[in-house]
Protein backbone atom coordinates (compact mmCIF):
# COMPACT_ATOMS: atom_id res chain seq x y z
CA UNK A 1 0.00 0.00 0.00
CA UNK A 2 1.16 3.29 -1.11
CA UNK A 3 2.15 5.70 1.18
CA UNK A 4 2.95 9.63 1.71
CA UNK A 5 3.86 12.09 3.69
CA UNK A 6 2.65 15.44 4.10
CA UNK A 7 3.88 18.85 6.33
CA UNK A 8 6.68 21.19 6.01
CA UNK A 9 9.99 19.87 7.69
CA UNK A 10 12.64 18.48 5.35
CA UNK A 11 14.90 17.03 8.33
CA UNK A 12 15.98 13.68 7.59
CA UNK A 13 17.19 11.41 10.21
CA UNK A 14 18.01 7.84 10.12
CA UNK A 15 15.18 5.31 11.68
CA UNK A 16 15.71 1.76 11.88
CA UNK A 17 12.48 0.00 10.58
CA UNK A 18 13.32 -2.53 12.97
CA UNK A 19 12.96 -0.74 15.90
CA UNK A 20 9.68 -1.96 18.12
CA UNK A 21 8.88 1.27 19.46
CA UNK A 22 6.04 1.54 21.88
CA UNK A 23 3.55 3.98 23.34
CA UNK A 24 2.04 3.87 27.41
CA UNK A 25 -1.00 5.64 26.51
CA UNK A 26 -1.76 5.79 30.01
CA UNK A 27 0.46 8.46 30.69
CA UNK A 28 2.73 6.29 33.29
CA UNK A 29 -0.05 6.63 35.56
CA UNK A 30 -0.26 3.34 36.41
CA UNK A 31 -4.18 3.01 35.77
CA UNK A 32 -4.99 0.46 32.83
CA UNK A 33 -7.50 1.48 30.27
CA UNK A 34 -10.09 -0.16 28.12
CA UNK A 35 -9.10 -0.87 24.89
CA UNK A 36 -11.40 1.32 22.33
CA UNK A 37 -14.44 -0.46 21.18
CA UNK A 38 -15.38 -0.87 17.94
CA UNK A 39 -16.06 2.30 16.18
CA UNK A 40 -19.50 3.66 15.54
CA UNK A 41 -18.94 5.76 12.46
CA UNK A 42 -18.69 4.69 8.61
CA UNK A 43 -15.98 2.04 7.62
CA UNK A 44 -16.85 3.21 4.01
CA UNK A 45 -13.14 3.87 2.28
CA UNK A 46 -11.39 6.85 1.69
CA UNK A 47 -8.07 8.39 1.31
CA UNK A 48 -6.50 9.55 4.77
CA UNK A 49 -4.10 11.48 6.64
CA UNK A 50 -3.01 11.04 10.77
CA UNK A 51 -0.99 14.15 11.72
CA UNK A 52 0.91 14.13 15.17
CA UNK A 53 1.93 17.39 16.36
CA UNK A 54 2.97 18.42 19.86
CA UNK A 55 2.92 21.69 22.05
CA UNK A 56 0.91 24.34 22.68
CA UNK A 57 2.27 25.82 18.92
CA UNK A 58 1.37 22.40 17.37
CA UNK A 59 5.16 21.35 16.16
CA UNK A 60 4.69 18.38 13.41
CA UNK A 61 5.70 15.55 15.01
CA UNK A 62 4.66 12.73 12.44
CA UNK A 63 2.07 12.98 9.04
CA UNK A 64 1.61 10.37 7.11
CA UNK A 65 -1.37 9.16 4.79
CA UNK A 66 -2.44 7.46 1.41
CA UNK A 67 -4.42 8.43 -1.24
CA UNK A 68 -5.91 4.82 -1.90
CA UNK A 69 -8.97 4.45 -0.64
CA UNK A 70 -8.78 2.14 2.58
CA UNK A 71 -11.56 1.03 5.43
CA UNK A 72 -11.55 3.72 7.84
CA UNK A 73 -11.22 1.49 11.04
CA UNK A 74 -8.15 -0.54 9.77
CA UNK A 75 -6.85 2.54 8.17
CA UNK A 76 -6.85 5.07 10.84
CA UNK A 77 -5.63 2.48 13.27
CA UNK A 78 -2.55 1.57 10.60
CA UNK A 79 -2.09 5.48 9.96
CA UNK A 80 -2.33 6.65 13.43
CA UNK A 81 0.62 4.44 14.08
CA UNK A 82 2.97 4.78 10.95
CA UNK A 83 2.74 8.39 11.34
CA UNK A 84 3.43 8.13 14.77
CA UNK A 85 6.48 5.74 14.75
CA UNK A 86 7.83 5.61 11.36
CA UNK A 87 7.63 9.02 9.75
CA UNK A 88 11.42 9.33 8.61
CA UNK A 89 11.71 12.86 9.23
CA UNK A 90 11.39 12.25 12.80
CA UNK A 91 12.25 10.18 15.51
CA UNK A 92 9.18 8.01 17.12
CA UNK A 93 7.08 9.60 19.21
CA UNK A 94 8.19 9.03 23.16
CA UNK A 95 6.00 8.33 26.18
CA UNK A 96 7.38 11.68 27.40
CA UNK A 97 5.26 13.66 24.69
CA UNK A 98 2.05 11.87 25.36
CA UNK A 99 0.58 14.57 27.18
CA UNK A 100 1.30 17.39 24.56
CA UNK A 101 0.33 15.14 21.64
CA UNK A 102 -2.47 16.51 19.53
CA UNK A 103 -4.09 14.27 16.57
CA UNK A 104 -5.62 15.30 13.38
CA UNK A 105 -7.48 12.82 10.74
CA UNK A 106 -7.69 14.04 7.36
CA UNK A 107 -10.39 12.23 5.19
CA UNK A 108 -9.55 13.08 1.43
CA UNK A 109 -12.26 14.25 -0.76
CA UNK A 110 -13.28 15.77 -4.49
CA UNK A 111 -10.10 15.12 -6.17
CA UNK A 112 -10.14 16.90 -9.30
CA UNK A 113 -6.71 17.37 -12.14
CA UNK A 114 -5.79 20.85 -11.88
CA UNK A 115 -5.38 22.61 -15.82
CA UNK A 116 -1.96 24.07 -14.80
CA UNK A 117 0.02 24.37 -11.54
CA UNK A 118 -1.62 27.34 -10.33
CA UNK A 119 -5.38 25.43 -10.67
CA UNK A 120 -6.19 25.24 -6.65
CA UNK A 121 -7.14 28.27 -3.74
CA UNK A 122 -5.05 28.59 -0.88
CA UNK A 123 -7.23 27.62 2.41
CA UNK A 124 -9.74 25.58 0.05
CA UNK A 125 -7.64 22.45 -2.22
CA UNK A 126 -4.43 20.56 -0.65
CA UNK A 127 -2.34 19.53 -3.54
CA UNK A 128 -0.38 16.49 -4.70
CA UNK A 129 2.14 17.15 -7.35
CA UNK A 130 3.40 14.45 -10.24
CA UNK A 131 7.07 15.28 -12.04
CA UNK A 132 9.92 14.42 -12.96
CA UNK A 133 13.40 15.28 -10.91
CA UNK A 134 16.46 16.43 -12.78
CA UNK A 135 17.53 12.87 -13.22
CA UNK A 136 14.25 12.12 -15.20
CA UNK A 137 12.92 9.67 -11.70
CA UNK A 138 8.93 10.57 -11.43
CA UNK A 139 8.46 11.42 -8.13
CA UNK A 140 5.15 13.11 -6.21
CA UNK A 141 4.57 14.97 -3.01
CA UNK A 142 1.70 16.23 -1.14
CA UNK A 143 0.63 18.90 1.15
CA UNK A 144 -2.82 18.49 2.64
CA UNK A 145 -5.11 22.06 2.50
CA UNK A 146 -3.87 23.80 5.37
CA UNK A 147 -0.49 23.42 5.05
CA UNK A 148 0.00 27.22 2.36
CA UNK A 149 -2.05 29.20 4.43
CA UNK A 150 -0.18 28.50 7.89
CA UNK A 151 3.20 28.76 6.14
CA UNK A 152 1.60 32.26 4.76
CA UNK A 153 2.97 30.87 1.47
CA UNK A 154 1.48 32.20 -2.24
CA UNK A 155 1.06 29.31 -5.03
CA UNK A 156 4.86 29.74 -6.44
CA UNK A 157 6.17 29.18 -3.01
CA UNK A 158 3.76 26.49 -1.60
CA UNK A 159 4.97 24.50 -5.42
CA UNK A 160 8.74 25.82 -5.16
CA UNK A 161 8.49 23.99 -1.51
CA UNK A 162 6.50 20.80 -2.78
CA UNK A 163 9.51 20.58 -5.40
CA UNK A 164 12.23 20.25 -3.02
CA UNK A 165 10.64 18.43 -0.60
CA UNK A 166 9.99 15.96 -3.32
CA UNK A 167 12.98 15.45 -3.83
CA UNK A 168 13.98 17.83 -6.73
CA UNK A 169 17.27 19.49 -6.72
CA UNK A 170 17.43 21.35 -9.56
CA UNK A 171 17.02 25.17 -10.54
CA UNK A 172 12.97 25.55 -10.39
CA UNK A 173 12.02 27.18 -13.36
CA UNK A 174 8.70 28.33 -15.21
CA UNK A 175 9.23 25.32 -17.34
CA UNK A 176 9.55 22.90 -14.10
CA UNK A 177 6.66 24.22 -12.80
CA UNK A 178 4.56 23.91 -16.00
CA UNK A 179 5.73 20.33 -16.93
CA UNK A 180 4.59 18.72 -13.58
CA UNK A 181 0.93 17.55 -12.81
CA UNK A 182 -0.90 18.85 -9.97
CA UNK A 183 -3.98 16.80 -8.10
CA UNK A 184 -6.30 19.42 -6.05
CA UNK A 185 -8.33 18.06 -3.67
CA UNK A 186 -9.93 19.25 -0.21
CA UNK A 187 -10.36 17.30 3.21
CA UNK A 188 -12.41 16.98 6.62
CA UNK A 189 -10.83 17.26 10.03
CA UNK A 190 -11.11 15.95 12.91
CA UNK A 191 -8.63 16.72 15.80
CA UNK A 192 -7.95 15.99 19.51
CA UNK A 193 -5.56 16.68 22.21
CA UNK A 194 -3.95 13.89 24.76
CA UNK A 195 -6.30 15.97 27.47
CA UNK A 196 -9.22 15.50 25.40
CA UNK A 197 -8.76 11.77 24.98
CA UNK A 198 -8.13 11.50 28.78
CA UNK A 199 -11.38 13.37 29.74
CA UNK A 200 -13.15 11.52 27.46
CA UNK A 201 -12.26 8.26 28.91
CA UNK A 202 -12.76 9.41 32.36
CA UNK A 203 -16.34 10.50 31.47
CA UNK A 204 -17.37 6.74 30.03
CA UNK A 205 -15.30 5.14 32.96
CA UNK A 206 -17.40 7.33 35.32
Amino acid sequence: MSSSSCGTNTKKQKLHHHHQASLDVNGGSGSALEPPKKPDFTNDPFPLFVTWETGVDKKLRGCIGTFNSIALHSGLREYAITSALRDSRFKPISNDELNRLHVTISILLHFEEGKDYNDWEIGVHGIRIEFQNERGIRRTATYLPEVAEEQGWDKIQTIDSLLRKGGYRGHVTPETRRSLKLTRYQSETVSVSFQDYMNHMQTVRC
